[in-house]
């Protein structure tokens, strides 16, 4: 890759340019995620995420410039994880390189993701990172990849487990 990735606490700046990022068309149809509206997104980002001491969030940075965020949060007993990135950084191994420093931050386990099961990037990602199918998931009519990382990861790590 030979490109640097970093994280660093969001910025209030850093809230517009991940909100152009989500209102990327081709984003919204891999993810199958419905942007918010301007107002909306600024609630949620401000309340939600940010005014959250639960709620783990980096922005990552590439070369200095706001690349996406990742983001851990809890939802019905389970600790999630998510990240959005621009499209210009797709395909890059920024993902990887960031969900890696992310998950040096992150101490929890077992650690949950769901993503579209037809974002088979998105899918790459976390199981580079380690994250072991666990099921599948529905979200309306979109059918989305359950993926965990840590105890309970699935019959695979826990028979290694027992070697």
């Amino acid at each position: 890759m030979g490109e640097e990735v970093r994280l660093r606490d969001v910025e209030e700046s850093d809230l517009e340019t991940f909100h152009e990022y989500e209102h990327d068309r081709e984003a919204v149809e891999r993810s199958r995620f419905t942007p918010r509206e301007h107002d909306a997104f600024m609630t949620h980002w401000r309340t939600t995420v940010l005014g959250d001491p639960a709620v783990l969030v980096q922005t990552v940075t590439v070369a200095g410039e706001v690349a996406g965020n990742v983001v851990s949060w809890w939802e019905k007993g389970r600790r999630f994880v998510g990240y959005w990135f621009g499209r210009r950084y797709w395909g890059r191994g920024i993902g990887t390189a960031a969900l890696t420093q992310f998950l040096a931050k992150e101490p929890i386990r077992p650690l949950y993701a769901d993503p579209f099961t037809g974002n088979t990037g998105s899918i790459r990602v976390l199981e580079k990172c380690g994250f072991q199918a666990a099921g599948t998931v529905r979200y309306g009519d979109d059918e989305h990849a359950l993926l965990v990382l840590g105890e309970q990861a699935g019959p695979a790590q826990s028979a290694a487990a027992t070697q």
